[in-house]
C-alpha cells in the first residue's frame, strides 16, 4: 500500500490498477454480449470518466461510437448539490441506444438529471455504466445496469477522479488516509 499527498490531504491505495482493469474488462464483456448488433453510442461524462471510458472502449469489441458531455456538481471533497451542465451533446440521439459512462454514482442526482435531459432527445434506450457506485449514499432510484465496483461512502481519488482537479493521473484509486 502506498500513500500519496495531494494538496493538504494524504491518500492510501484503495483499489490497485490490476483490479480496476479486471473489473473494467468484466463490464465490457457484459456490454459486448448485451449490446451485440445495436451499435451503441457511449456518452462519457467528463472530466472524471475519461480514463474509465478509454479503457472500457479498448475492451468493447462491438461496433459503437463515443462522445462526451461535461457536467459538474462537485467542489473539493463534497457535492455542491447543484448540477451545472457545462457543455452538451451534439449527436442526434433519436432512436439510438445510448450508454452513459460515468466515473462514480453516489447520490444519483447528477445521473437522474442526465437521464431526464437525454430522455427528451428520443433515444431508443438509455443505459448507465459506472466505474464506481456508492450504494449507501444513493438518494434517488436508478437502474444502473453496468457497475464495475461498489464502494463504501469514502472520498476517493485517482484513475480520473480528482481532489480539486489534482490526482486524476494516478493509476490506482486511493482513499483518504486516516
Amino acid at each position: 500500500m502506498s500513500i500519496v499527498k495531494i494538496k493538504d490531504k494524504s491518500f492510501r491505495t484503495f483499489i490497485p490498477e490490476e483490479e480496476i482493469q479486471r473489473r473494467v474488462k468484466a463490464v465490457a464483456d457484459r456490454i459486448n454480449k448485451d449490446m451485440d448488433g445495436k451499435n451503441p453510442l457511449f456518452l462519457s461524462v467528463l472530466n472524471g470518466s475519461f480514463m474509465f471510458a478509454a479503457d472500457l472502449m479498448r475492451y468493447v469489441t462491438i461496433p459503437c461510437e463515443i462522445s462526451f458531455v461535461k457536467l459538474a456538481s462537485y467542489q473539493g471533497t463534497a457535492s455542491t448539490g447543484v448540477v451545472k451542465e457545462i457543455f452538451g451533446i451534439n449527436e442526434d440521439l433519436q432512436d439510438r441506444t445510448v450508454i452513459i459512462v460515468e466515473d462514480i454514482v453516489d447520490t444519483g442526482f447528477t445521473m437522474k438529471r442526465m437521464l431526464e435531459s437525454l430522455g427528451t432527445r428520443g433515444p431508443k434506450s438509455l443505459h448507465v455504466c459506472t466505474l464506481l457506485l456508492k450504494p449507501d449514499k444513493l438518494q434517488v432510484p436508478l437502474n444502473i445496469e453496468y457497475v464495475a465496483m461498489e464502494i463504501p461512502n469514502d472520498f476517493i481519488v485517482g484513475y480520473g477522479l480528482d481532489y480539486d482537479q489534482q490526482g486524476r493521473n494516478l493509476r490506482d484509486i486511493y482513499t483518504l488516509a486516516e
